[in-house]
């Protein structure tokens, strides 16, 4: 565990779905502990019971239920995805909630709508925090943002670009300068520039 900047932690653990590394964080907004795609860490669960108990967790996307399920049976944490990917969680025992874009979800976050990779890829933005926090919409591969390789993209990769690349400089009007990356270390302080480039 790693602390990025003022309360705001960052882990990473080998998925052994897809054999790589992915990134969790956890940011701390007063009596608030929000999860963002979260695995456990190799510190265990009982890290969390030193620090503000995760009473929540953000998933940019409905494939990033990852270790939820497991901060909620111990802490009680409320699990969040966009209303456009509940149907995964549908007749199962995981106890999601919905919300939908643009809304202001607890500790402060907004969710920002990305689309165009899937219908609920979602960004977490908390000015107060000066950070964004993405899904899959970027990666960061030998120290470059990227996006996902094509064959994640479905039929038509160069249009999936399109909506993306339009998305992500949606986001250059708002105030953050930190970008959680959930497939890549986070970019502290100096995210905007780097999104600014990538989308120039």
């Amino acid at each position: 565990m790693e602390e990025i900047q003022t309360g705001v932690w960052h882990w990473s653990t080998l998925h052994e779905g897809i054999g790589q590394p992915v990134h969790s964080y956890f940011v701390v907004t007063g009596n608030e502990g929000v999860l963002i795609d979260p695995r456990i860490p190799d510190e265990g669960l009982a890290w969390f019971d030193e620090h503000t108990p995760p009473t929540q967790a953000l998933l940019t996307n409905r494939h990033h239920y990852r270790h939820a399920g497991r901060f909620r049976e111990r802490f009680g944490t409320t699990v969040w995805c966009n209303e456009n990917g509940m149907h995964e969680f549908e007749g199962m025992e995981e106890a999601v909630e919905p919300f939908d874009f643009g809304r202001q979800l607890r500790g402060g976050f907004t969710a920002v709508e990305i689309g165009a990779l899937c219908a609920e890829e979602t960004a977490f933005h908390r000015p107060e925090s000066k950070l964004i926090a993405l899904g899959d919409s970027l990666i960061v591969w030998e120290d470059e943002l990227r996006f996902v390789p094509d064959d994640f993209m479905g039929d038509d990769p160069e249009a999936v670009k399109v909506g993306l690349r339009r998305s992500l400089e949606g986001l250059l009007d708002r105030d953050f300068e930190t970008l959680l990356l959930a497939h890549g270390d986070p970019l502290v302080g100096e995210g905007k520039e780097r999104l600014r480039q990538f989308v120039a």
